[in-house]
Order: C-alpha cells, then structure tokens, then sequence
C-alpha cells in the first residue's frame, strides 16, 4: 500500500510512519515544518519528506491518506482531499486496523508519566526476549527510536487522550482496544479540546469500555478522578496499586541518594536493584509497569532486573552538559504537577545544599490559555530560581509568579533569558530546562553562553 502521511514529523505520526514502513508499506509524508529529529529518523528509514501541504500530492495517487490529528479543516491539503473524495483515515485508526489488530495491546493511559511508564514496560518485555513492538512518545534510551514493529503478539503503547482528527474528536486511545492498561493518574488538561475534567473522564470511561473481560485494569491508588471513571462502569478485573495500607500489595520502595530500588509483595522482599531514575513519581510508573509485564508473563523479579539496566527516556531529566561544575539538564514537563514532581526529583537526587536553577517555556495550548497560572508558583517551590520565557502568551507571567518574590525572572527575549540564567549561575549549580518543545534550542545556546562565561 502506497501511504502519504499528513503531519508526519509529530512524534505519534512519525512513529506511525516508520512502523509502516517496517511492515511493508510504501510512505511518504508532508508537515508544515520538516525538522530533525524526526525528520532525520524518518529519512533515514528512507521516507520522502515534503514541507508544506500542497495539493500536487494528489498527483502521486497514493492507496491512503492518513491525516495526523494537528491537520484542521482549510489546510489545502486536506481541502483538496475532501473535495476529490480521495480516501483517508486517521492516524489511530489505521494503526488500530493494520498493526494493533490481533496483537495483546499492552497501553499507558493518564495525564503524567505515559512516555516513561510505556518506556519501561516495552523494556521490561524486550528484556525478557518478548521482542515488543512499540509507539511512545518519546526516545527511550535503550531503544534509539520512538517506534518499532517487533513481533507478535505483544504491542506497547503510549495511549494519549488528545483527540484523534479533524473528523473524530474521540480521544486517541479509543481506537487501541488494550488488554492490558495501565491508568497512571487523571487531572484536567488539554484545555483547548476538553471543557472540564469530567470531559476527559468521560472519555477514560471509553477506554475502560474497551477492555476485555480476560483483561486488566492496572488503577493508581488514590486518584478519585479514576475512582469516578470506573465507577461509572468496568468489565475487567481491575488491580490498584500504590496503596501503602493495603494488604497483600506489592510495593517498590527505594532511596534517591543511591539509586536503591526494593520490590516487596505479600511475604516480604521480592527483589532488590540499583537504577538511574529518581522520584517517587518514576518508583510509581516502575510499579505499574512492573504489573503490567506480569500480566504478560514476565515474573515480577525478573522486571526489577530489567529496570536495574533502564537507560530512561531522552527529555525526562536528560543531562545535556556541564560546564564549570553547573549541569544542564532537559525535561519534558509542562504541567504544572509534573513541573513540581520533577523538580522535586532532581532535588532529592542533588540534596539540599545545591541551587536548582528552573528555567520554564509556557509552550503548551494549555498553558498559553493561562488554566494553569495560579498553579505555577506552587509547582516552582522547590526551585532556588525561576526563569520564565514568556512570549506569545495571552497572560501576564510576571504576575502570574509574583509570589515567588525575586526569585522569578520574565522575559520574552531568548538572548535576554540566556543571559539573565548565565549570570545567575554559579559552580555547582543544576539548571533544570522544562519545556515540550524546542524551546528555540536553549540548551547549545546556554552551554555555549555557561562556558564563555566561566
């Protein structure tokens, strides 16, 4: 089949590329920005590239359009496949119909933690010789890539709640049908699609749907919003998880300082390892993702050996240099819970005594609406300094983190910015990056700036 991918440089559309690609498929695609690293993967897997949307792609008559979902009505593009009636589909509905179907969906639904709790149980089956294939949303370490096809029957994936297309304003995750899932958490966000967060329930309540009876249900202790959506209906055998006061439960314990991770079940100690991630939030994903792998027949010693050797995700507090003692790190968080858990990690990794420099992009729809504002000093608490890059944002910044006092630092000039955190910094100090773009490639820029500096 000849595929012509709209949008094909996001991350789920790019991934969804290469797996066709792997399964025999003939794939092109366009975007309106053709940009690395994406676009370097999928070059490399021998992909034609267009930028921009024209028409004339219709001149090349592929089998299938497969439209991304950041494709709206009047794209020109789109427009033109409207009115030829050519035929198309969504990204989750084509990989729904020509990979996950037959295959045990293993799926990572909730608001936090996705990419790296799909990361670790992709690993955790990969370790055991399972060979999964798998679409995250990010570029785990011990992959290389965000996408692989690998062998039947098991499938990981990152199952996002963002809509599917212009033409399907379901959540994405509709369309997988998991065996196994994993609801991590559940706050309100993607303010730009969802009223409320009885909205997204709703469509969690979906998903939950989907889910065979000889299935599983693996629920976060704690969360009343998840509470609330199997309590609306459930025809899977549901196993909670993260409840210290419930009996029989297993439970990852672990300390930051040196790495420790213990795996405890009804009769006391499971097994114990050492790894590289840190926070009581990753010892959580790590929990579910072990569960998970269970379900799919990895014993739950033989996970915690695996995690032992888990490189982690590119963007989830990567260290992207030092200079002079001080060391860039770079994180993918945007929310304003996985801001402070974030920050709350580096700071039990780092200690006490060390400054932790947080340096914020506003980049998300969400947080470019300005619902999360008032949630923003709170979330920065653990930081010793604030730097906010504030362009394009329908809100005032400044005002927002005011009661951070002078530790807050606004500015909408990137040069500005880069200077303000350079002169700040001192030997010792940890910068911590937040954004979910590319934040105008702050990280070369700051390096450079850090050692002219010193």
């Amino acid at each position: 089949m000849r595929i012509h991918i709209l949008g094909i440089c996001g991350t789920f559309m790019g991934g969804l590329a290469q797996l066709a690609q792997a399964a025999g498929h003939t794939v092109s695609g366009c975007d309106a920005n053709v940009y690395p690293p994406m676009s370097t993967q999928l070059q490399a897997a021998g992909i034609a590239l267009n930028e921009g949307y024209d028409p004339a792609a219709l001149r090349r008559k592929p089998d299938l359009f497969v439209v991304g979902n950041a494709i709206s009505r009047g794209n020109p593009l789109l427009e033109a496949i409207l009115d030829t009636g050519a035929p198309y589909v969504s990204g989750p509905e084509w990989l729904a119909r020509h990979v996950l179907q037959g295959r045990w969906t293993l799926a990572v639904a909730g608001t936090h933690g996705k990419t790296t709790t799909a990361a670790m149980l992709a690993w955790i089956l990969d370790d055991a010789k399972l060979d999964p294939g798998f679409l995250i949303g990010g570029v785990p370490c011990d992959f290389g890539v965000s996408a692989r096809l690998g062998k039947l029957p098991f499938f990981v994936i990152e199952a996002d709640e963002y809509d599917t297309a212009f033409c399907d304003k379901r959540s994405k995750f509709v369309h997988y049908r998991p065996r196994t899932l994993i609801l991590n958490n559940l706050e309100y966000d993607h303010a730009d699609i969802f009223a409320d967060l009885a909205a997204i329930e709703t469509q969690f309540h979906h998903l939950v749907r989907t889910v065979p009876a000889n299935g599983r249900i693996i629920v976060r202790h704690g969360e009343a919003s998840l509470e609330r959506v199997l309590a609306r209906g459930c025809w899977t055998p549901v196993l909670w998880f993260g409840d210290p006061d419930a009996p029989g439960a297993e439970r990852l314990t672990g300390d930051d300082a040196d790495g420790s991770l213990i795996l405890s079940g009804p009769q006391g100690e499971i097994a114990r390892t050492t790894w590289a991630l840190a926070g009581t939030h990753n010892r959580a994903n790590a929990l579910a993702a072990l569960l998970a792998a269970r379900h799919a027949g990895v014993p739950l010693a033989a996970g915690l050996a695996a995690l032992g050797r888990f490189q982690g995700v590119k963007r989830r507090l990567e260290v992207r240099g030092t200079v002079a003692g001080i060391t860039l790190y770079d994180d993918f968080a945007h929310h304003p819970t996985a801001i402070a858990t974030t920050l709350e990690g580096l700071r039990r990794r780092v200690g006490k005594a060390a400054r932790i420099l947080a340096v914020l992009e506003p980049r998300s729809n969400t947080m470019k609406l300005g619902v999360m504002k008032e949630k923003l000093p709170a979330s920065l608490a653990a930081a010793d300094q604030v730097f906010c890059h504030a362009a394009n944002l329908g809100w005032n910044a400044a005002a927002a983190l005011a009661p951070l006092g002078a530790r807050a630092h606004v500015t909408e000039d990137l040069a500005h910015l880069i200077a303000a955190i350079t002169a700040a910094a001192r030997p010792g100090d940890h910068i911590l990056v937040m954004s979910n773009g590319g934040f105008g490639g702050i990280h070369e820029k700051l390096l450079a700036a850090l050692a002219q500096h010193t």
